[in-house]
């Protein structure tokens, strides 16, 4: 059985404040692996402004989960037409090829640099630099 006494920091203290002592080392053990994390993890969005930023993240989620399903529902047909179409040709190996690469290529997530090239450039951001 644990023993309980009054301390400084109230009643339940596990022999004299260990258990604060323990909360404290677990969020400083916290914000280590959040530094840690942060400094691996590149900066995907690039905006200066701090709305350009957030649009542009809620853009890329939305997008995002409409891409991803449809993207794998993509690549799945492209490999069973691609196999298909070698028994149907009768092994025309570069037909098949040319049908998976054609559908499993990338990308496969929609980043900064996908949306600029589909949307194309824009002089009026380029001014603000």
């Amino acid at each position: 059985m644990l023993r309980t006494e009054l301390t400084p920091y109230g009643r339940g203290s596990f022999y004299g404040g260990s258990l604060m002592l323990k909360r404290t080392k677990t969020k400083l053990s916290m914000m280590a692996l959040g530094l840690i994390l942060s400094s691996f993890i590149p900066t995907v969005l690039r905006a200066e402004d701090a709305i350009e930023t957030a649009g542009e993240a809620v853009g890329m989620t939305a997008g995002n989960l409409l891409f991803l399903p449809l993207k794998a529902i993509s690549v799945s047909i492209g490999a069973v037409s691609g196999a298909l179409s070698y028994l149907v040709t009768g092994g025309n190996a570069d037909l098949t090829k040319q049908i998976w690469q054609d559908t499993t290529e990338g990308p496969y997530l929609i980043t900064p640099e996908v949306a600029k090239k589909a949307v194309g450039e824009r002089p009026e951001l380029s001014e603000k630099k």
